[in-house]
């Protein structure tokens, strides 16, 4: 069972290493569903000393359907990615229909071994992300990954949240035969995270773990807001070692 936590920024980062994460995802824009980092803090992710980084190579916000410059871009990320030291890659595309775009996946997959091989590094690991929560069957998607060779799913069960798509997960995992690692994610939290594993059978859970932390700017001009209207600027959330130890506990307290 394991332990991967989301972080969209350096201390959050360093709290998952701390809290005893097993991976990060690495992201921007937590807020618009993730993006891909900066090549800084992928480097800064790399230096932590976290045994392991997967970044999310997501240009833009929406939908899951990109054009040719847009899948360029991420082939070029992944590049980056790899080159800097990430161990894995976070990937997902659909077609016009809500299929499994399963001849892009596999142009990004191949990107990232080819990379990886050029640089002496291990084969990089694949997971493919909540795209799939959007896409048309979820028995016809899992197939089409599991046949790209992904090594990890990421999914809340085509529901909003983890815990209301407990009954798709388990049946995924089913499904899935042991041929991919079903990885729970969206809401998972200390209080749910036990019974999403009970029941479910999943082989992995990803969380935030963040709770609001104060800046420590003691000037406020709260009138002036940088980003979306209602955000606490002063005390955004970040990733928290405490909560990140309590996760770790409850998978290992799990009668596996």
């Amino acid at each position: 069972m394991e332990l991967e936590i989301c972080c969209g920024d350096l201390n959050s980062v360093l709290e998952a290493q701390k809290g005893g994460a097993d991976r990060i995802e690495l992201c921007s824009g937590l807020a618009e569903g993730g993006l891909t980092p900066s090549i800084g803090l992928i480097k800064a992710a790399v230096e932590s000393g976290i045994q392991q980084v997967n970044v999310l190579i997501r240009p833009r916000p929406g939908d899951f359907l990109y054009s040719d410059a847009e899948i360029q871009l991420m082939i070029n990320d992944i590049k980056s990615a790899i080159e800097a030291g990430a161990n894995g890659i976070v990937i997902g595309v659909l077609k016009h229909d809500g299929e499994i775009d399963v001849k892009t996946c596999q142009r990004l997959i191949d990107t990232a071994m080819l990379t990886a091989r050029n640089c002496n590094l291990k084969k990089p690991h694949v997971t493919f992300h909540r795209a799939f929560d959007v896409s048309r069957d979820p028995y016809r998607s899992l197939d089409a990954i599991i046949s790209l060779g992904c090594d990890t799913l990421l999914t809340s069960g085509m529901a909003p949240s983890a815990l209301q798509g407990i009954e798709t997960i388990k049946d995924l995992v089913k499904h899935s035969d042991g041929k991919i690692v079903i990885m729970a994610g969206s809401g998972v939290n200390t209080s749910n995270a036990a019974r999403i594993i009970a029941e479910t059978g999943i082989g992995a859970i990803h969380s935030t773990a963040r709770r609001p932390t104060p800046s420590l700017i003691t000037f406020h001009r709260e009138s002036v807001p940088m980003g979306a209207p209602g955000v606490n600027e002063y005390a955004p959330p970040s990733t928290a070692a405490d909560i990140v130890a309590n996760l770790r506990q409850i998978i290992c307290l799990q009668p596996f």
